[in-house]
Formats: C-alpha cells, structure tokens, sequence
C-alpha cells in the first residue's frame, strides 16, 4: 500500500531541487521558475478538480494577482519577492471569495464555461483600461528579497527560483496534508455524490466554494511570479489561452499525485522550449503531438507512472485516493 511522501520528506526534496539552482545553467534557472509558477496555479486547479469541477478561466486570478501586485510596486515601491508573492496570494483569495460562492452552485460544463466567461470579461476590461496600459500592459521593476537587490542576473535569477520553488513546495506540501484530511475526503464525496453528502450535513457548494478560494489563491500568487519573471504584465495574463495551458498541465498530471503537477509543469516547458528552439514554424504541432502522446498512453496523468493505487471492491476514485498522494 502507497502511503505517500511522509511531509519531511517532502521538505528535502524542496531543499534539495532549491540547492540545485546553484549548478544549473542560467536558461534553466528562468525555464524553471515558470514552470514552477505554472505548476502553482495547475495544483490549484487539481484542487478543485477534485469536487469534479475544472476551471477554465484561472486567468482571471493569475491577472489579478499579477496586476495588484504591479500596481502596488509601482505606486509604493514595493519590490520584496515574498511580500509580492503574499500580496498576489490575497489578491486572488479576495477575487475567489466574491466570485467562489456565487458559481459552486454550478457544476460540470456550466461551472466551466462561467468562470472563462468571467476571465473573459476581465480581460476586456484590462484591454479598454488606458489607466492599466491597456493591451500593452506596463513594466515593474526588478525584484528584491529582504532589502537585497541583484545586480548580478544569475544572482537575480536564483533568488527568483528559489523562492518559487520554495513556494510551490510549501503549496505542494500544504495541499497533500489537505488532500489526506476530511475535508479532502468530503471534496472527493461531492465529485461522486453531492446530493449524499448534503444528506450527511454538509454543505456541498460550501465545500466547492472553500476549493475554489483556495485555487484562486494559489493562482494569484502564480501570478505575481510571472511578473516578477517577466518584469512586464499585460492582459494577455487573462486571456482564455493562458488559461488553457494550466489546464493542460493539470491534465497531464493527473489527480492521484501532487508531485506530478510539478513534474508535468516541468516537461511541458522543456518540450515547448527545445520545439521552439529546433522547429521554430512547426512546434505548436510538437506541443499538440506531445500532449496527444501522454492522453493516450497514461490517460490517468504523468503521476500514475509511480502511483499504484490500491485495487480492489472499493469505487475508484474515491477510497483509494488517501493512497494516491503525492
């Protein structure tokens, strides 16, 4: 039985990927600080995935995080990396909270459509708003940690990976323990029967709701590391493509573990790198035949290549997800 990566574990493999950045090259540094970011707001998406609803529009929180976060450094000068990252992690609660209450009584396809309508009609506000820069967005200024500022652009570039990957490990770490507890346990009953667990006394667009905050959150802090990475936001951050590729990494990984969020993350930034590098006019097509490859060949995710659920009478998807994880 697959009992999952005892926590401590966990924090030494974030440790350990941390001390890494030190040797890496310098375009691997860049490479993976996005892919960490990705990973950050397609874990949140596997998140609510759980409760059997997808979302389709997590770019409207990347956005709104990215641009409070912006607009904050440039009217305070605020440049912290940390307080930038809990600055967009608040901002993209909030956005949930108003939005999350108002669409968990949806479900499947229509839960969908609404929140990338939703994203949709942020982002054309963000196109109109000549106060925002409009479609060309605006830039910030470099990022610093604790009063320290990089002059040096490796320096720059490892503090930046550092603290994503410190992040999405301490998301990845938070979200097993949440995926192991009750709660979790319940927002897998609501993907199976909602209609049961309102039986039970419980609150199944409570539970949606409380997943959606937490998908949101983890989205607007993705957001801010994106900005910081690019140093330039605009709302293209909003759009519905930016959306779907956080979907496809969700896809590609699966629900059964955490650390193949970051895995998939990881390959599909590589495999978009290197096809764009080699096959300048045609790796759009390897991207497609990449992730045509991994549905057909692993249709549970990347993660069910060291996951064994435990087989038996129960129902899948439902008792053996306590040993899916991570």
């Amino acid at each position: 039985m697959n009992k999952g990566m005892h926590p401590l574990l966990m924090i030494a493999l974030v440790a350990a990927v941390t001390l890494c950045g030190r040797v890496l090259p310098t375009w691997t540094l860049s490479l993976a600080t996005i892919a960490a970011a990705n990973a950050l707001i397609s874990l949140g998406i596997v998140v609510l995935a759980r409760t059997g609803n997808v979302s389709f529009g997590q770019g409207l929180f990347y956005a709104g995080g990215g641009y409070c976060v912006a607009l904050i450094a440039n009217a305070w000068g605020l440049t912290d990396a940390v307080a930038q990252v809990i600055i967009g992690a608040i901002c993209g609660g909030l956005l949930g909270l108003v939005i999350g209450p108002l669409i968990a009584r949806y479900s499947g396809i229509f839960f969908g459509m609404l929140t990338l309508a939703l994203s949709m009609v942020f982002y054309g506000a963000l196109v109109k708003s000549t106060a925002l820069g409009g479609s060309d967005g605006f830039n910030v200024g470099r990022p610093t940690l604790f009063g320290m500022s990089f002059a040096d652009p490796r320096e720059a570039d490892f503090m930046l990976y550092a603290v994503a990957v410190v992040t999405t490990g301490i998301a990845g770490i938070a979200a097993t323990i949440l995926f192991r507890s009750e709660f979790g346990l319940a927002s897998l009953a609501v993907r199976e029967n909602n209609l049961r667990v309102e039986y039970l006394g419980l609150s199944a667009n409570r539970i949606i709701s409380i997943n959606f905050v937490i998908a949101a959150i983890f989205a607007g802090a993705s957001g801010a590391f994106a900005l910081m990475a690019q140093r330039h936001i605009d709302p293209q951050f909003a759009y519905w493509t930016t959306s779907g590729e956080f979907v496809f990494v969700a896809v590609l990984a699966g629900n059964q573990s955490v650390a193949a969020v970051f895995v998939a993350s990881m390959a599909l930034e590589l495999v978009r790198s290197f096809s764009n590098l080699y096959l300048p006019n045609t790796w759009q097509l390897v991207l497609g035949l990449f992730l045509l490859a991994v549905i057909l060949f692993l249709p549970r995710g990347i993660g069910s290549l060291w996951v064994r659920s435990k087989r038996g009478t129960a129902k899948p998807g439902v008792a053996t997800e306590r040993e899916a994880l991570p």
